[in-house]
């Protein structure tokens, strides 16, 4: 006789990958603060910044996803494969670095932060990033 065992499960905070918990356990004010340094952090690592990032991926067909972090309404969400064809290996290891994530966790990490950060810095339709 086999018996049918039913998964239990896992804990609160169990089964989610390291970044994504990074963000997710810092609620409130510090979760905004989190999403503030992103650009100053991208800005550090990528040439160009985060407005070369925005036109990389502009190129790389995700315009309207782009448009709907700068504009007004709902961000249309970006996957980690997506920003995996336009960051390359030595970007993507200096920018785990400087969030403090596993590189293995970056694009998922940024995948879930960035429209919201690039939201947060463009009140007006333009980007306005923190001055350096």
């Amino acid at each position: 006789m086999v018996s049918q065992r039913r998964a239990r499960p896992l804990p609160a905070g169990r089964g989610k990958g390291v970044a994504m918990s990074i963000f997710d356990s810092l609620g409130g004010s510090l979760g905004q603060m989190a999403m503030k340094a992103l650009p100053g952090l991208i800005q550090q690592v990528l040439p160009g910044g985060l407005n070369a990032l925005l036109d990389r991926l502009r190129r790389a067909g995700y315009e309207s996803q782009v448009s709907s972090w700068l504009g007004r309404g709902p961000n249309e969400p970006i996957t980690a494969e997506d920003l995996q064809k336009v960051i390359d290996n030595q970007q993507v290891r200096d920018l785990a670095t400087k969030l403090g994530v596993p590189v293995d966790q970056l694009f998922p990490t940024l995948a879930k932060t960035l429209p919201e950060a690039v939201d947060q810095h463009s009140p007006n339709g333009e980007l306005h990033l923190p001055k350096a």
